[in-house]
């Protein structure tokens, strides 16, 4: 389970704002989409590209395009928060969706929706910003296998350890690129020092 730490300082500054408890739905909503587009250049560093050419206004020149398809599949439904710069990076790509729902006694996620593009041949990218225990990112990526997913690929704001040492059993293949590892979950499989629910804060479902 190869992991990717993005180490820039716009990163640093974004992670800082989703972080402070101050910070409202708004800002918080624009500052995920900012570290998504960073995690996602990252993410897709070694797409296949396949040589053409092109008429530039002065004359004809070989360039490279992007040669294989993307999929970006949202966890739900704090993964939402993550598309929409993957949709502004690649005007082509296919969506697909897993809603999953945690357990807040057991910690165990249930699955309540599925729906996925064909996936054989295509780069997956499973959007879930907070990486806690992994039994959600875990089962969503059984589910992607099984449906035909080779090139997996996690995208995650904050990962705690418990998370990471669950993909590197469950699927050591996928590579993680994630903005902070943080130290550890509390004893309601909370990220420590995490940034609260994303879902919530997101969303501006938190209790007044």
């Amino acid at each position: 389970m190869p992991l990717h730490l993005l180490d820039h300082p716009l990163a640093a500054h974004c992670l800082a704002v989703l972080r402070d408890r101050r910070t409202g739905p708004d800002a918080f909503r624009r500052y995920c989409e900012r570290l998504t587009l960073l995690l996602a250049v990252e993410a897709t560093r070694d797409l296949p590209t396949a040589p053409t050419r092109v008429d530039t206004p002065l004359e004809s020149t070989e360039v490279v395009m992007l040669a294989a398809p993307v999929v970006a599949v949202p966890i739900l439904r704090a993964g939402l928060g993550m598309l929409p710069p993957l949709m502004h990076l690649f005007p082509d790509i296919a969506v697909g969706y897993v809603g999953l729902e945690r357990d807040e006694a057991t910690a165990v996620a249930r699955s309540y929706y599925r729906k996925f593009p064909p996936l054989e041949g295509r780069v997956v990218l499973l959007l879930d910003p907070m990486l806690a225990t992994g039994g959600s990112a875990g089962t969503a990526l059984a589910a992607l296998a099984a449906a035909g997913a080779a090139d997996l690929r996690l995208l995650t704001v904050v990962a705690a350890p418990e998370g990471l040492a669950l993909i590197a059993e469950q699927h050591p293949q996928v590579a993680i690129f994630a903005a902070a590892k943080d130290r550890c979950l509390d004893a309601r499989k909370f990220i420590l020092p995490g940034l609260g629910d994303f879902g919530d804060r997101l969303y501006g479902t938190l209790d007044p």
